[in-house]
């Protein structure tokens, strides 16, 4: 019999899931894993730790959720911790896999993890395959080659959407002819050497992990209260669950693909009317795919001071007394300090927050701005390695943006956005 492996990462759902139902097609039984990468809990050169609690809490959900999900179909998934170049081929080897079956990535880390599976599988004449899952345009049907991908996500865009059209998504798996798989057994928040941070009860949202959630929030969002349709007037607000879509969280770990809400908008728009809000959702899902298409251009560039860029040398050393202000929201501006405190208490901050504390790291306290985007690593719940890299890059004048120099004023920005002071209020009581 050919058994197949369907290595989940970070692509944690049953609806639109090429590499699963690709697996399914090609095998006579499935066997789902996820595994528990190392390297992934390691304190990063920064002096933090690449996975903090809130987004490990956020996996660990995600991953009940799957579990859930898969054994409704006669399936289930199995749990490994550990180096996954060393942990798959042993259970490659055990059940005498033929293929494993797994997202590509785009990011270095990630693609030398890869490499270095693929190695090990060789010597077992395993194959890997790997499918692009992640964006919501398919590499293959960008109107340009890999290294001819332009830097400016306007240019990107618009021949993107002039030339390239979206895929439909993959339907379901209703069924899995599946190995037996043991009751799953999850590792806990201290045996990845991690402490329980409970979301402080201001959170604009509480997250919690899972496809079924994802979906959930995408009703509720869309067909439930129809804040789709203001999308664009409210996207900049700082208080409450609907100033934005709050997706990210969900998209970081694959729990919904691009390609199902982009569906969704579609529906929303045909019963609901399309206008400039439900285009711009669609907009904010094109930057998130630049971003990635991005790092597959460049690849290691983004980790590096300088950036997309080659003529700067850093000339920034680590101020430990700043870092400590702005981690604390401790500052002298009150602003940075509300939005600090609320990514401290919750592992999350609005896009315009973001946007803020960055170009204070950068510009204000002239800082290196990869110390910033390492503690935001650690710290979101909604981190992903391209937007989060790409767009402090971005911020630090090292990235996309066309313009030079973007620097923030802070005192307008949250007199623009924060007008009778009502978000510093609730952060800083």
């Amino acid at each position: 019999m050919k058994t197949a492996i369907v290595w989940f990462k970070t692509d944690l759902r049953l609806h639109d899931n090429e590499t699963l139902i690709k697996a399914i097609a090609q095998s006579d039984q499935i066997l789902p894993i996820y595994c528990f990468d190392d390297a992934h809990f390691e304190t990063t050169p920064y002096g933090f730790k690449k996975t903090g609690s809130y987004r490990a809490q956020f996996l660990i959900e995600s991953l009940k959720n799957l579990d859930e999900n898969l054994r409704k179909i006669g399936s289930g998934l199995l749990i490994l911790k550990g180096k996954p170049e060393v942990e798959i081929p042993k259970i490659v080897a055990e059940f005498k896999v033929h293929k494993v079956f797994a997202e590509r990535e785009v990011a270095f880390e990630e693609k030398q993890t890869e490499k270095l599976v693929q190695t090990e599988l060789f010597k077992l004449r395993c194959e890997l395959e790997t499918f692009s899952t992640s964006t919501l345009y398919h590499a293959e049907d960008l109107p340009f080659t890999k290294k001819d991908i332009p830097d400016v996500f306007t240019v990107f865009r618009k021949k993107t959407e002039q030339d390239a059209s979206v895929r439909a998504v993959f339907a379901k798996a209703s069924k899995i002819k599946s190995l037996s798989i043991p009751e799953m057994n999850l590792p806990t928040l201290k045996e990845l050497g991690l402490t329980t941070s409970k979301m402080d009860s201001r959170a604009a949202i509480q997250f919690k992990g899972g496809e079924t959630e994802a979906i959930k929030r995408l009703k509720h969002y869309f067909f439930e209260t129809k804040s789709l349709s203001i999308y664009k007037e409210t996207r900049n607000g700082m208080l409450g669950e609907d100033y934005s879509s709050k997706f990210s969280a969900w998209l970081a770990l694959g729990c919904i693909s691009p390609r199902t809400i982009y569906q969704e908008i579609k529906k929303y728009e045909n019963e609901n009317g399309a206008n400039d809000s439900t285009y711009w959702l669609v907009f904010e899902l094109l930057w998130r795919d630049f971003f990635r298409f991005m790092f597959k251009k460049h690849q290691t560039k983004f980790f590096l001071y300088s950036g997309i860029k080659t003529d700067i040398v850093n000339s920034k050393s680590l101020n430990k007394k700043f870092l400590s202000q702005w981690i604390k929201g401790a500052t002298e501006s009150d602003f940075i300090n509300a939005n600090m405190i609320e990514l401290k208490k919750t592992g999350f901050m609005s896009n315009r927050g973001r946007q803020n504390v960055a170009s204070y790291f950068c510009n204000e306290l002239n800082m290196d701005w990869r110390i910033g985007a390492s503690y935001f690593e650690s710290q979101l719940v909604d981190y992903d390695v391209c937007s989060n890299w790409g767009n402090w890059a971005y911020l630090a004048g090292v990235g996309n943006d066309p313009r030079k120099n973007r620097y923030f004023n802070i005192e307008k920005q949250a007199n623009d956005y924060d007008k009778d002071r009502t978000f510093r209020d609730l952060w800083l009581q």
